[in-house]
């Protein structure tokens, strides 16, 4: 069995396949026969000990797959060989085998690829948690959104779409603006010729009611201008690596606020609240009312050069690694 191993905290580019004996299935748990693997950018953090969560080395990371059980072990009801699910596993999903808990599997919704159940969790449940949980919107408000070629960006255009917002994308090319528009945005704003703050103030009639920032760096302070009376920042993340320093006079006018959004720790936190988030999450996907885009695909070999790329924001939408 192959799987992708850090052997020490560093570059990415030390990761390392290794081969390793099978997992067997103890009781209570089902192997899962890994099809598609997420790759996500904390999974770079992980292995550069640049996340908060410090894993012991050796680890393997990865921490959402999707795939097929192979075996399941003493007492498991519910759960059988052959059944297509969905994992959060936290680590261990580059691979091409893992076990885990019967209870920590779900059932691929039909009419979803390997690949796109493999993707959707983290980033859907992140903005669905952050929509619902962490503000309210209104149908009819407006969203401009950061990043949004990216996973986050294209699941909070899929989920505020899904919920009545009218999203603005905000992005670095016209491929990806191009696959924010599929994605479900009304209009585009590419960041890399346009005035953020000033476009985006336009196409919402004067500001918008809500920023989706995944991103950070020198485009958050634009954004935060951007807001209406009442709006309200999202802070899901920093992929451009820099953290913003928000001007507290400008939250300060008009009445704005500023929302943390970690649906990570917040599932460790409140495991049941969250089990009925991923339920209407996939109630929403079985209703046809979210298309997750379908992911780009790297050998597992080439993990390295996923995060990278990642990392660099060379892809535009989601990336799975394929056993």
């Amino acid at each position: 069995m192959r799987r992708v191993v850090c052997e020490a905290v560093g570059p990415v580019e030390g990761l390392v396949v290794v081969d390793s004996e099978a997992p067997v299935a103890g009781a209570g748990q089902v192997v899962v026969d890994v099809r598609a693997a997420g790759v996500n950018f904390v999974d770079g953090l992980f292995v550069q000990g640049l996340y908060q969560i410090k894993p012991p080395t050796p680890f393997t990371p990865g921490s959402e797959v999707a795939g097929v059980v192979s075996a399941v072990g003493d007492g498991v009801d519910g759960v059988a060989a052959g059944d297509r699910v969905m994992v959060q596993c936290g680590l261990g999903g580059y691979a091409e085998q893992l076990v885990v808990s019967a209870g920590s599997v779900v059932a691929i919704p039909d009419g979803l690829s390997f690949g796109q159940a493999a993707t959707l969790v983290q980033s859907y449940a992140t903005m669905l948690y952050a929509f619902t949980r962490r503000t309210s919107v209104a149908e009819g408000e407006s969203v401009l959104v950061l990043g949004a070629g990216g996973g986050i960006g294209l699941a909070a255009i899929d989920v505020g779409r899904a919920l009545g917002l009218r999203a603005i994308a905000a992005a670095s090319s016209a491929d990806k603006l191009a696959m924010a528009t599929a994605a479900g945005a009304e209009a585009g704003i590419d960041t890399s010729t346009e005035d953020v703050k000033a476009r985006a103030r336009e196409l919402g009639g004067g500001g918008v009611d809500l920023v989706v920032d995944p991103v950070g760096g020198a485009l958050a302070e634009a954004a935060l201008r951007a807001l209406r009376v009442s709006g309200r920042y999202l802070v899901i993340g920093f992929a451009s690596g820099e953290i913003p320093r928000l001007p507290a006079n400008q939250v300060l006018l008009n009445n704005r606020t500023v929302v943390g959004v970690d649906w990570g720790a917040w599932t460790m936190r409140q495991p049941d609240e969250h089990r009925a988030l991923l339920d209407e999450l996939l109630g929403l996907v079985a209703a046809g009312r979210l298309n997750p885009v379908e992911p780009q695909a790297y050998p597992l070999e080439e993990a390295a050069l996923a995060l990278t790329d990642l990392a660099a924001r060379k892809v535009s939408g989601k990336v799975v690694l394929v056993p």
